[in-house]
């Protein structure tokens, strides 16, 4: 894949014309939003955008909205040289960077929220959480007015609020969930990750160690969601520096909690290691 440097463009009203104008001539536009600290898991979404359409934007915003007071978006990595290093090696046709004021200007006061869906298990634990991103996703959608936008299943939770969201207000984007990727350990990648000592690092492993016994305990004729959900959560409280938020089995487009395990399943993470909050999932189809 030959290198390229993307266009930088810091204003919204100045990409959406030259993304409609590009649209005018009938290129396909491909949108991969972001907030940087870009690892290996972006660029699989960014190089799935740039495979499948004719044009490739990735935004890099840190948004103020998604964050809670005390969450860490003042410590968010910030690293836009090197993320357009890696955007450069696979020839990403414009980075969009806009600073907070170009977001969110003087006076902003809209609010997408994204009813059902967005309440439950994160939303539980961040209740203001998913209007920020739906809210900067939709404003992502109308800037770019882009054909396809690609997100990555380890924020699945966060897919399904996307879904609703475009399904619920007609929004003329489809929406595509990129695998997740893993360390050859089975860590899932995360710009968080980064927050995790040497020591945590190897107690973090526990997430996905948690979802292999899940899988196999499906595999192996389980049905009773709670048997597993306690085996899980045996499992992690074992490891000194875990404290679970939640241990979850449910329907992978609702999101609604299964009792009896039946057809395809989602079972979904968060875990705090030590100050690091991570999440994964993994999907299971009984066999």
């Amino acid at each position: 894949m030959a290198e390229r440097k993307p266009e930088v463009i810091h204003d919204p009203k100045e990409l959406q014309s030259r993304l409609a104008e590009l649209r005018k001539q009938g290129k396909k536009i491909g949108l991969v939003p972001t907030m940087g600290a870009l690892h290996y898991g972006h660029l699989s979404l960014a190089i799935a955008a740039k495979e499948e359409n004719d044009i490739s934007v990735v935004s890099i915003f840190v948004n103020p909205k998604q964050f809670a007071p005390n969450e860490d978006f003042d410590k968010y990595p910030r690293i836009l040289e090197k993320d357009l290093d890696l955007l450069e090696q696979i020839g990403v046709d414009f980075a969009f960077v806009p600073s907070s004021s170009d977001m969110y200007p003087v006076g902003f006061d809209a609010n997408v929220h994204v009813g059902g869906v967005s309440e439950i298990l994160e939303g539980s634990f961040r209740p203001t959480h998913f209007d920020g991103v739906a809210t900067v996703v939709l404003k992502l959608f109308l800037i770019t007015g882009a054909d396809t936008a690609y997100f990555g299943q380890k924020d699945f939770q966060q897919v399904a609020v996307v879904r609703k969201m475009v399904r619920d207000l007609n929004v003329p984007i489809d929406i595509v969930s990129c695998p997740i990727i893993r360390e050859k350990d089975g860590l899932a990648l995360s710009s968080r990750n980064r927050y995790l000592s040497e020591e945590e690092r190897k107690s973090a492993l526990i997430l996905y160690e948690a979802l292999g016994q899940a899988e196999f305990m499906i595999h192996s004729g389980t049905r009773n969601a709670a048997a597993v959900k306690a085996e899980l959560r045996r499992m992690i409280e074992a490891v000194p520096d875990a404290e679970i938020d939640y241990i979850e089995i449910a329907d992978p487009a609702s999101l609604i909690e299964m009792e009896n395990i039946a057809g395809n399943v989602v079972v979904l993470l968060a875990v705090r290691i030590g100050k690091t909050r991570l999440i994964d999932n993994m999907i299971v189809q009984p066999k």
